[in-house]
């Protein structure tokens, strides 16, 4: 069966993540306390037994979730024996997940990855004053219906499609004024609903110019390698072997429309009949099986669906 690896972007964390993978493996271990390390942060500590708001800071949920979705490929690859390259055709992550992916497929270092999530994280905060910015879920249009809507609602503001999620589930992001018009624009379309989310910033939306641009020279720093299993990137919905190219790809992603929906499709029109999200929560198998029900989805982020994919893929 051809399958891809997919890693989970922001909303998917929760208190008490990879503490049971820390427990119960070494190899988890490892990697929680190479990114506490190389942040000189215990991230790990605030992950198992840690305050939610704290948690929930954007410059402390990027590593976080990055952390988990890698203690679980760690865990795969060195107890389980599992290869990457012989397993599966593809890999993509929602957001931040991408960082996830390039680290899994060897791109960029762990320690890096950690570092760039972090910069990527405050910089992001940063780059809109609390209160200016929004974003809303659209659910029941499709994605060229919102992007007219944003269009509309935008006037001189920012209002733009920020992911395409799936069938009917479509976010938008901008200028607060801009998004609740475009709420409100939507509603009145037909909508099923259109809710503003509970978020710290505006994101994937051209407001975060100055975090593109605050990431552009710590990406430049960075080494990357040509990964061992093609990356399917949010801003293109295709995949991409050519490290530069995935650097730039980072950069775009910021400012950039989350292509998922889009990145789905391409895979299963690649082959992929499977596909597995590594890490926390369940929401891009939930996403996947709303786009096409015919892929096989499956969520691994215990110990007890780490031993069972093991036991599977090594069957």
């Amino acid at each position: 069966m051809t399958r891809a690896f997919v890693f989970p972007g922001q909303g998917s964390q929760f208190i008490g993540m990879g503490k049971d993978l820390a427990e119960s493996f070494t190899d988890a271990r490892d990697v929680f306390n190479e990114i506490d390390e190389s942040l000189s942060q215990n991230l790990s500590k605030m992950m198992f037994d840690g305050d939610e708001n704290e948690l929930n800071l954007t410059e402390n949920t990027q590593a976080a979730l990055m952390a988990m979705s890698m203690a679980v490929v760690n865990v795969l690859q060195n107890q389980g024996g599992i290869e990457l390259e012989k397993h599966c055709a593809f890999v993509a992550g929602h957001s931040l997940g991408e960082y996830s992916a390039l680290t899994a497929a060897g791109v960029i270092s762990l320690s890096d990855s950690a570092k760039l999530l972090k910069l990527r994280g405050t910089s992001m905060q940063k780059a809109v004053p609390v209160g200016v910015g929004s974003m809303a879920a659209i659910l029941g249009l499709d994605f060229d219906a919102v992007v007219q809507i944003a269009k509309e609602a935008a006037g001189e503001e920012t209002c733009s499609a920020a992911n395409d999620n799936s069938d009917g589930q479509v976010v938008v992001s901008g200028h607060k004024e801009a998004v609740q018009r475009a709420v409100d624009l939507a509603t009145e379309r037909g909508a099923r609903k259109a809710i503003i989310l509970q978020v710290s910033a505006p994101f994937h939306c051209e407001l975060m110019a100055p975090a593109a641009e605050a990431m552009r020279p710590a990406l430049d720093e960075t080494s990357f390698n040509a990964p061992i299993v093609p990356i399917v990137a949010n801003v293109t919905a295709s995949s991409e072997n050519n490290p530069k190219t995935l650097k730039d790809y980072l950069i775009e992603q910021i400012t950039g429309t989350v292509r998922w929906r889009e990145s789905v499709l391409y895979m299963r029109d690649q082959g992929v009949e499977e596909m597995i999200e590594l890490g926390a929560g369940k929401v891009l198998s939930g996403l996947a099986r709303r786009i096409d029900r015919s892929i096989a989805c499956e969520s691994v982020g215990n110990p007890e669906q780490i031993e069972n994919l093991i036991n599977k893929l090594k069957g």
